[in-house]
């Protein structure tokens, strides 16, 4: 095969200027420190890098979801925290009132304190996150979730929505309560049904608090209601709440202090009910569960003066009552807490996750577009070598010639 000397020049120049090519590409990824500048530099690393890139975005938008959601959820520990002290202060104050030795100044001066104490409570129902949204409105955070009017029942205006925020592509957590949850439901493990006397009763029978003997029993969801025949008879009245029927028992003997049977719990009746009397027994969620009217007849029965005899056995009667109904709700925001406590847990344990995922992607994603600097100065010198020795060939090549030898 014969090669003519345009053959020879063509081949050297398309050699050397191929060798320029990736010595510029190469010198181009050293000083830039990005080795996948264009998809065609790597067409399958460029669609890894896409891919990468956007894992990337999106779990930068889970980590600062996150970071809300906790923030979220530990501003409301914090606030429920503070519910919990105003109600242990009431608590306190209720246990309180039940002194025999208290007079009615005594007892109206308690009632100003739960006055202060059930604003605190309207103040902390009302409280805001750092942003200025209520945080027991559910979805209408912008508007102040609960008012006073002019007579002074506490309303709740917000709605019943829960906020939640996606903190992972599987996972949504939940970051605030309403204030319906908070301060007008009870929990539905670890209350007590709530005993009352009837207004009216003329005897001076006292109620207690409800003893649960059988917690599984199913009619402990009924309602029931003790009804004095005479001084020394009653008969007790069960309704159903699925159906409304109502059974009633035949007249039994009452004897003052001994337990009263009523289906898995009982309760007791002191002193010396009339006839006409009644009390009842109903299930915590069944009955009043705003935390807000609850005070407000605790505190309008501390207001009440108390004459003796059957105005003394009703006040006690009623304090029996708010007592039941605030350890209920005390009860309600301890489980509160504790179930936003969970989701902050699970939350930080997603943080983690996420962080690794995120460095992970970080590593991959600059392995594919970033230079190794040792591997690619390598090939800059191989590259570099290799154009000077094709020029150094090109030189004694142009030299070669017939006429040369013959001379």
């Amino acid at each position: 095969m014969r090669i003519s000397s345009t053959q020879y020049f063509t081949m050297n120049v398309a050699t050397m200027s191929d060798q320029q090519a990736q010595l510029s590409q190469l010198y181009a990824q050293i000083s830039s420190g990005v080795s996948l500048a264009t998809p065609s530099d790597n067409p399958l690393g460029a669609a890894q890098a896409v891919q990468l890139s956007s894992t990337a975005t999106s779990l930068a938008q889970y980590t600062s979801n996150q970071n809300t959601a906790l923030a979220s959820l530990q501003l409301e520990d914090t606030t429920l925290g503070s519910v919990t002290d105003v109600l242990q202060s009431i608590h306190t104050l209720v246990l309180h009132a039940g002194d025999g030795s208290l007079n009615n100044g005594d007892r109206g001066s308690i009632a100003t304190q739960l006055q202060s104490l059930r604003s605190q409570l309207m103040t902390l129902a009302n409280a805001t996150d750092p942003q200025g949204n209520y945080m027991f409105a559910g979805y209408q955070s912008s508007a102040q979730p609960y008012t006073t009017s002019s007579a002074g029942v506490v309303t709740y205006s917000g709605d019943t929505g829960t906020p939640a925020v996606q903190i992972t592509d599987s996972h949504v957590v939940q970051t605030g309560d309403t204030g319906i949850s908070i301060f007008g439901s009870v929990a539905p493990i670890g209350t007590s049904a709530v005993p009352a006397a009837t207004a009216g009763n003329t005897g001076t029978g006292v109620i207690s608090t409800v003893s649960l003997n059988n917690p599984t029993d199913p009619t402990n969801a009924d309602k029931y209601a003790i009804n004095f025949t005479s001084s020394t008879t009653y008969t007790v009245s069960q309704t159903d709440p699925a159906t409304g029927a109502v059974t009633t028992s035949g007249p039994q003997a009452f004897t003052a202090g001994t337990a009263i049977t009523l289906g898995g719990q009982s309760v007791t009746i002191s002193g010396a009910p009339n006839a006409g009397d009644s009390f009842s027994v109903t299930p915590a969620t069944q009955g009043s569960m705003d935390v807000f009217a609850n005070l407000s007849q605790l505190i309008s029965t501390l207001q009440s003066p108390i004459s003796g005899g059957a105005s003394t056995a009703s006040y006690q009667s009623a304090l029996t009552t708010s007592m039941t109904q605030l350890e209920n709700t005390m009860n309600n925001v301890t489980t509160a807490q504790a179930t936003v406590g969970g989701r902050s847990q699970e939350v930080k344990a997603l943080q983690t996750v996420t962080q690794t995922n995120t460095l992970q992607t970080a590593s991959n994603l600059s392995d594919l577009t970033q230079t190794d600097l040792i591997k690619t100065v390598g090939k800059y010198t191989l590259a570099q070598n290799a154009l000077q020795a094709a020029q150094q060939a090109f030189v004694k090549i142009q030299n070669m010639s017939l006429f040369q030898y013959l001379n």
